[in-house]
């Protein structure tokens, strides 16, 4: 999906920044729209301490050679929007994967960066039609970005337009397997693309996962045939990447009543869990069950599939909760 937006940018001639959330997320920024031939020499976590290669959240500050005095990432994309590589009418898109994986700080910090940005732009004299924009585009699990948009310093980011990806049905993933994969130069046979989409769930982020390394285990062969034992190996590896990536950032982000309760629902993995048995299993009034079933279905991190029925809606969470 990001991909697409770069290009769809590309194709208008905006500048494109794509990034992965990990630590140093605002310094690299910076240094990405920091003018040619200026290096960065550290980054300051607060006005008093320099720490190396770390960014603020507050001040989203980093030391430039070039320059005596900080530039800010608001200052960055100021100066790259008014560069002559800009054309009038253009911008800046940036894009940030695996959100959940970022520090609440760094986020702030982008956002409250854009946010002076478009104000900077909306208060100066230029017309319309010429005014270069930026643009940024997050992409991470929907708890993550609800405890973005609840920051009273980000309020601005909740008239941005927001989608939630739906699984994808699985006859669709398969033939994007296929797709793909005879597009690499390989090739899959359709009951072991159909094997792969089954083991994805249809869940966008693992089918990317599943996608990569069961062709990256063929590649390591040497083969241009996925075969069986190559999906049952880039499962694998999708699972464990997909635990660190998605399950325990997820469960970092719940309460402890929220985790009480999907840890209750984790007992019966792989089938449906009753709503009653919750109750009795958390020795929990109805009345808290029904607040944090409607708050975990809200973050999509559970979802009812029949009368007094639920299940997870992130694939390998309730595995993960019985390996902890």
């Amino acid at each position: 999906m990001l991909t697409e937006f770069r290009r769809i940018a590309k194709a208008q001639h905006w500048e494109v920044i794509g990034e992965t959330a990990s630590t140093g997320l605002v310094t690299r920024l910076i240094t990405a729209l920091a003018p040619s031939g200026l290096r960065l020499d550290q980054a300051n976590i607060s006005p008093s301490i320099g720490i190396s290669g770390i960014a603020t959240a507050s001040l989203g500050q980093a030391h430039f050679s070039a320059e005596s005095n900080p530039l800010t990432l608001r200052n960055a994309l100021n100066k790259r929007l008014s560069s002559k590589k800009i054309g009038k009418g253009k911008g800046i898109l940036i894009t940030i994967d695996e959100t959940q994986a970022a520090s609440h700080d760094d986020l702030v910090a982008i956002a409250t960066a854009v946010q002076h940005v478009i104000t900077d732009a909306d208060e100066s004299d230029t017309p319309d039609a010429d005014k270069r924009g930026v643009a940024i585009v997050f992409a991470g699990l929907p708890y993550m970005v609800n405890d973005l948009l609840d920051n009273e310093v980000t309020t601005f980011l909740r008239r941005a337009l927001r989608r939630e990806l739906d699984n994808v049905p699985l006859p669709d993933v398969k033939n994007a397997f296929l797709e793909t994969v005879a597009d690499s130069g390989k090739t899959i046979s359709e009951s072991d693309a159909l094997e792969a989409a089954r083991q994805s769930e249809g869940y966008p982020y693992m089918v990317q996962l599943v996608g990569y390394y069961m062709w990256q285990s063929a590649q390591r062969r040497g083969s241009n045939v996925i075969t069986s034992d190559d999906v049952d190996t880039g499962v694998s590896d999708a699972l464990l990447a997909f635990d660190d990536a998605i399950c325990a950032p997820a469960l970092d982000g719940t309460t402890s009543a929220e985790r009480l309760f999907l840890t209750a629902m984790a007992k019966d993995v792989p089938h449906y869990t009753q709503v009653g048995d919750i109750a009795e299993r958390t020795r929990r009034s109805r009345s808290w069950v029904s607040k944090y079933r409607a708050i975990l279905i809200k973050d999509k991190l559970i979802r009812p599939v029949g009368h007094g029925q639920l299940e997870f809606a992130v694939p390998h969470l309730g595995q993960y909760l019985q390996s902890l």
